[in-house]
């Protein structure tokens, strides 16, 4: 295990929340210090490749109730680069099977000793009830069409690193906003840190009522990429539609997919960003999604630098230290 330069003296201090709930209700300064640790821990271990003892002694629970890849096991692979152990909790084969209350098998866990638990959940919420229960830290790992602020800030952080202010900046979320969970934390930390948003898509995903949280909608990509400094490209979420909300994919993919035609349309140096999973030919061509203007691999990769972070703020050494104290109605 690599000894590295890095302990709770040189983490950035301006945390003082024992979970990491949603990016609505936190300050500028705040997302600024996530992406800031975050920072920390990607050049501590080399690209987030070696192993810190940061953690050593803690414990995390992955909580999910809903299917994940990248997310579960990057907060699989973030807390094992920091030292901690990490256990899986599957929900079908537990008591919640035999009827017992979902905060009742979480304060199970939570009296054996575990220091946090990253939770997924169909319904928005679910987090936040959680951690009204526990003493330990809780962090949303997506909880329906709400939020999930991880994502949120392994995308921002990604645009970050190559534009660095984002003062200014323009960033097009295209797809299916009213399903995106994605989308919402992305807008949140976005106008935090003083970007320009632009949400782009047909008018059944995306409503013109946005615009009141300070927002531009358009219905036309191809008015937008021109002025786009960054496109994140959102997957249809069909799983959460109960009707159809465009004719067909393939018409949806002719008016809302990132192709070469657009690509040539757009500013040489546009990001191209996509959360996953990508579905090929209907929010992004293969060859767009295969561009060098393309970071959709380098986001999985910051992914566990961004976890790395937000595990050690919320269950660190310093986890609370000048915030609230355990067991208080907290974010």
């Amino acid at each position: 295990m690599t000894t590295a330069p890095l302990d709770h003296q040189t983490v950035p201090t301006h945390w003082t929340h024992r979970h990491l709930l949603d990016l609505e209700r936190l300050t500028p300064t705040e997302v600024r210090t996530l992406l800031d640790t975050a920072t920390l821990f990607k050049e501590a271990t080399g690209g987030c490749r070696r192993k810190l003892g940061v953690l050593a002694g803690k414990t995390i629970v992955t909580l999910f109730f809903e299917n994940s890849t990248r997310t579960k096991t990057s907060f699989a692979l973030a807390a094992r680069r920091l030292g901690a152990d990490v256990v899986d909790f599957s929900a079908s084969s537990s008591s919640l099977s035999k009827g017992e209350s979902f905060i009742d098998t979480a304060k199970n866990l939570e009296a054996m000793g575990i220091d946090a638990v990253v939770v997924r959940h169909v319904t928005p919420g679910t987090p936040h009830l959680l951690a009204q229960h526990l003493d330990v830290g809780v962090i949303n790992a997506g909880d329906g069409p709400h939020e999930h602020p991880t994502q949120g800030l392994l995308d921002i952080f990604t645009i970050r690193e190559r534009l660095g202010d984002l003062s200014g900046a323009t960033v097009g979320l295209v797809g299916d906003i009213a399903h995106s969970r994605t989308a919402r934390s992305n807008l949140w930390g976005l106008m935090k840190l003083g970007a320009k948003v632009i949400l782009c898509g047909p008018p059944t995903l995306v409503s013109d009522r946005w615009r009141e949280l300070g927002v531009e909608v358009s219905h036309d990509l191809d008015a937008i990429v021109p002025r786009c400094d960054v496109l994140n490209l959102l997957r249809i979420q069909f799983e959460r539609q109960n009707t159809r909300p465009f004719p067909s994919v393939r018409e949806y993919a002719h008016l809302y997919a990132m192709t070469r035609d657009r690509l040539k349309r757009a500013k040489k140096d546009l990001l191209i960003l996509a959360p996953g999973p990508i579905n090929r030919g209907v929010e992004v061509t293969a060859e767009v999604a295969d561009c060098p203007q393309s970071l959709i691999l380098g986001q999985v990769a910051n992914g566990l630098a961004v976890r790395m972070a937000v595990l050690w703020l919320t269950c660190g050494p310093r986890a609370g230290a000048d915030g609230p104290s355990p067991g208080t109605k907290v974010y």
